[in-house]
């Protein structure tokens, strides 16, 4: 997407007392602390990542939200790979990278795990349905074809404890809201759906624990919404949220979702959304509303991470 207006102001803080609130309000939020005996998946679409000029104090703060988590799917990551590298020199050494070559507007995919906790597996590549399958994707409803996706969901196979499973990090067509464009983001999503069923029902699977996540720009989890109905048409499951906390920080949307077999429904210990915007720069929050909002989505970013914890 094009970058966000870069603030016309300077804002000084202390790395150290943002850190503190971020920890203060996880608590509140009750993510939960690391375990051995359970695997904490992080998603972010992180704002323009390598496309807004961050500061290193700011991907202090992005890499601290990372760190809670075991493994984490990265949406919005641009071409130019530098916002990338400062979140990665901002983490522990023993966090390790992996991304994708660019799709459509220029973006990257990336997870970002624990490599003492996580081991990266064989299976690693886009997501793509060959041309004589698009028959088969449609919806009632909608009269377009399915041509393809503008960002191939990236897969990555990886291994916590004795488990294999597999995930798919999507960044769905958005466009705008007209028909048109709510039609191809739903004919995508319909897509990613029987994608994963299919690959976890096929006496082939690398794994059958698939879990597809990420930023779907899914507007509301109603049996009514299009894409919602796309999304779990093939089975796939979404975990229940225990407090309405949108994943947009205008705090009006569930465009982020993490959505599984149900076969891996009773592994799911917890979950949650992360509303980071709502502990971070209180002081510039009193001074000024929309500079804070334009402040908070250019350096930090305009979604907020979801997560989920998973013992398999």
């Amino acid at each position: 997407m094009p970058a966000f207006p870069k603030p016309a102001f300077t804002y000084n803080f202390s790395v150290k007392e943002q850190i503190d609130l971020l920890l203060a309000h996880k608590e509140k939020r009750h993510i939960p602390q690391k375990s051995k005996t359970k695997l904490l998946i992080a998603s972010w679409n992180i704002a323009n990542l390598g496309l807004h000029k961050r500061w290193t104090i700011h991907a202090a703060l992005i890499a601290e939200i990372i760190d809670w988590f075991d493994l984490i799917a990265i949406q919005e990551v641009n071409v130019n790979l530098e916002g990338l590298r400062q979140i990665e020199a901002a983490l522990p050494s023993h966090y390790n990278l992996l991304f994708s070559d660019k799709a459509g507007n220029n973006e990257r995919f990336a997870y970002i795990f624990d490599s003492r906790v996580v081991k990266q597996l064989e299976m690693v590549g886009e997501v793509a349905i060959p041309p004589k399958d698009h028959r088969y994707i449609k919806l009632p409803g909608v009269t377009s074809s399915f041509t393809g996706f503008d960002r191939n969901p990236y897969l990555g196979s990886f291994q916590w404890r004795n488990t294999n499973f597999v995930l798919l990090n999507v960044h769905s067509y958005f466009g705008s809201n007209s028909k048109k464009n709510i039609h191809r983001r739903a004919l995508e999503t319909y897509a990613i759906a029987r994608h994963t069923d299919l690959m976890g029902n096929s006496k082939y699977a690398f794994s059958d624990k698939i879990i597809a996540l990420g930023d779907f720009n899914l507007p509301l989890v109603e049996p009514g919404d299009l894409i919602y109905k796309a999304l779990v048409k093939r089975g796939l499951e979404l975990p229940k949220h225990s407090t309405k906390v949108y994943s947009n920080i205008a705090d009006d949307k569930m465009y982020d979702q993490i959505a599984f077999l149900p076969s891996l429904k009773n592994t799911i210990q917890a979950n949650g959304t992360f509303d980071f915007d709502n502990a971070v720069f209180p002081d510039l929050w009193q001074e000024n509303h929309s500079k804070f909002k334009s402040y908070v989505k250019y350096y930090l970013s305009d979604h907020r991470p979801i997560w989920m914890q998973i013992a398999f």
